[in-house]
């Protein structure tokens, strides 16, 4: 599956796509000229749009500008979640940038969003809230309430930008690589010891060749990849209340130690602190011994 142009039709009678889409079984590598704002609740996911690729805990709130590759936020969630995504045209407030200086923060906003930009915090604690209750709303009661919505994210100081570079479609659509391959590869064989020449392979190039190519695209090695997409699966399984030592050994790292090293390099955090902190009460010993992990 190479690269697809997703064709965005606004809900009738409305200037924008207000829905909540489920594709966590199915790889969708993917962009479009109009905006999109995407909110995620979930247990632990990845995150990967244009070169940025990491992880994300318990919600994610995305600004991704026009024409940026972008990986479906729920791909291969093992977990429930629920995803809200809205899609606007580049045009969808007509000239009013131009003639209404109150809307200077949102145009501001947007050609930030050239770049994407995650939410944290109260910023989107506080849109993830409006989100769910457009649902309910009229179409114009939906419309200002998505101008709120861009307002809080204009003005919100919890923003981070995702791509160093203009990372939009015109630097893809000559890939042939087919980067469906390696998610595919990887999610099937991450608790046991992924091959990078066997990927290589599978892609027709040459293992120098891919490993050039994989981190030009991604700003990571094929290993770092690896790694991060284990963690990613492991706090899934700390979070169902599984011990350090279950977690590592269920996503192919048979030391403890090391796991606990690799943690803490990708979270900031050691996989004990992790678990104390969002699993309040819970022990985190392991089953082979009595020590505690």
């Amino acid at each position: 599956m190479k690269i697809q142009r997703e064709i965005v039709v606004p809900g009738e009678g409305q200037s924008f796509r207000l829905f909540t889409p489920s594709l966590r079984n199915y790889f969708y590598w993917h962009y479009h000229p109009e905006y999109e704002l995407v909110y995620v609740e979930a247990t632990a996911g990845l995150r990967h749009v244009g070169q940025h690729i990491s992880s994300y805990l318990d919600s994610d709130l995305v600004l991704i500008g026009p024409n940026i590759p972008h990986l479906n936020f729920d791909y291969g969630l093992q977990t429930e979640y629920r995803q809200i995504v809205v899609q606007l045209k580049q045009d969808f407030l007509g000239d009013a940038f131009q003639h209404t200086p109150e809307l200077a923060g949102i145009e501001q906003l947007f050609s930030r969003a050239a770049f994407a930009i995650s939410f944290d915090g109260e910023t989107k604690r506080r849109v993830g809230a409006e989100l769910n209750a457009m649902q309910s709303l009229g179409h114009f009661e939906q419309w200002i309430a998505l101008l709120r919505i861009f307002n809080i994210l204009a003005s919100s100081k919890e923003g981070t930008r995702l791509n160093e570079i203009d990372t939009s479609v015109k630097g893809f659509l000559d890939d042939r690589i087919r980067m469906s391959s390696v998610y595919e590869y990887i999610h099937a064989r991450y608790d046991q010891h992924p091959d990078v020449n066997e990927i290589a392979s599978r892609v027709h190039l040459s293992t120098a060749a891919f490993c050039r190519y994989f981190k030009k695209q991604t700003k990571m090695t094929f290993t770092d990849f690896v790694n991060q997409y284990r963690i990613s699966q492991a706090r899934t399984l700390l979070l169902q209340d599984r011990s350090i030592s279950e977690a590592a050994f269920a996503v192919g790292i048979e030391s403890v130690s090391y796991f606990n090293k690799l943690f803490r390099r990708l979270n900031g955090e050691n996989p004990s602190d992790f678990k104390k902190r969002l699993l309040p009460g819970k022990a985190t010993y392991g089953k082979r011994s009595n020590r505690y992990l």
